[in-house]
């Protein structure tokens, strides 16, 4: 039997009863920060993935969501986002191999090479909700290595080993000292671990409790909850994810759920460990919020995304959660990036603003805003 501190449901349950009356009331507040600043002014096109680079250039990437969709993957230079590696990769049509699908996450690596996950999953896999009744289909998933020495593009695995029925590869981390990747996988509730060298996936900690949404954990906005036309609550299971500057360990959580989760990589690396002891290897870091990004600092602080209080946090080493900057245009901020001058840079999706959690209603407040703030 596997336990875990801090983590029964009746604490949960009280605790997400407590965090909503707190938030339905602060939400009538107005939080405004000076910390927080612009960057990017995006227009209507939705940003999801950030990355910065060591000499701090900043990548974005656009998922392929409708007609105000542009480019998968830029480079922002001079306040503009320019197409990256080349205009071929970010054409609309042609062969799907050497082209940008639908561009999900990006990290720059320790050895500074740039990585792209395409990730197009089965409507079962996404976070974003397939339309009523849509049809079975197989997800479309591929992950670029990009030198960022010579902006060429040196390999591309293609998961041909994963279930892409059901899979839904949403967040990545690339671990260069063991040559693995690692990948949250929402749609089968896992984590997926990608060796570079051979190719090969493997997929562990499935349906676990600390890789499964909790059902009780409602997002609510304003005194909204955020459900679809039949009823159907927004709901994600193990989405972001954080790798340390040293590699020794995974940070990972749902989005429905409060409490942050961390495995040393060499239990993820050790092919001999069955899953279910894998499981008794995971820490229960206690509880945080409900979160979308996640990322670590060389200083060991694991940020945190929390929409519903438009807030950053950040997990220190000694196991305390402060709030970095809480502002209202943080409208679910979603994939971080740390530059090199000292800032951390994110996305704010505005998901929960989408028609379809708004019974048809465009809610999003454009622009759309690559934002940085001063790291702690």
């Amino acid at each position: 039997m596997i336990t875990f501190k801090k983590c029964g449901r009746v604490a949960i349950i009280v605790s997400v009863l407590g965090a909503m009356t707190s938030l339905d009331a602060t939400s009538q507040q107005r939080h405004y920060s000076d910390k927080l600043i612009p960057v990017v002014d995006l227009g209507k096109r939705r940003a999801i993935g950030v990355s910065v680079s060591s000499d701090n250039r900043l990548f974005v990437s656009f998922p392929n969501q409708g007609k105000d969709y542009r480019y998968g993957l830029t480079e922002i230079v001079n306040g503009q986002p320019l197409p990256f590696p080349d205009k071929a990769w970010n054409a609309h049509t042609g062969d799907s191999a050497t082209r940008f699908i639908n561009v999900q996450d990006l990290y720059v690596d320790t050895d500074d090479n740039l990585w792209v996950l395409d990730s197009k999953p089965a409507p079962k896999g996404s976070i974003f909700g397939g339309p009523n009744g849509a049809a079975a289909a197989e997800g479309a998933f591929k992950l670029l290595k990009i030198n960022l020495a010579t902006n060429q593009v040196e390999r591309v695995y293609t998961f041909d080993d994963l279930d892409k029925s059901t899979s839904g590869l949403n967040d990545m981390r690339i671990d260069p000292d063991k040559s693995l990747a690692y990948l949250s996988d929402p749609g089968r509730a896992a984590i997926v671990v990608l060796d570079l060298a051979s190719g090969s996936t493997r997929t562990v900690l499935s349906g676990q409790p600390f890789t499964t949404a909790d059902p009780h954990i409602i997002l609510t906005y304003d005194g909204k909850e955020m459900r679809d036309r039949s009823g159907n609550p927004f709901r994600s299971n193990v989405n972001g994810i954080a790798l340390t500057k040293d590699n020794r360990y995974l940070y990972f959580k749902p989005i429905n759920k409060l409490n942050l989760y961390r495995i040393e990589t060499r239990y993820l690396a050790d092919t001999s460990l069955t899953d279910t002891e894998l499981a008794t290897q995971v820490e229960d870091m206690g509880e945080t919020a409900v979160t979308h990004g996640l990322i670590a600092d060389n200083k060991g602080n694991i940020y945190l995304t929390s929409s519903m209080d438009y807030s950053i946090k950040y997990l220190s080493p000694d196991g305390r959660l402060h709030t970095l900057v809480q502002d209202d245009r943080l409208l679910w901020p979603d994939s971080f990036g740390i530059g090199s001058d000292g800032y951390l840079y994110f996305s704010c999706a505005q998901l929960q603003r989408d028609p379809q959690w708004n019974n048809g209603e465009d809610k999003v407040e454009y622009p759309y805003q690559i934002y940085k703030v001063k790291l702690p």
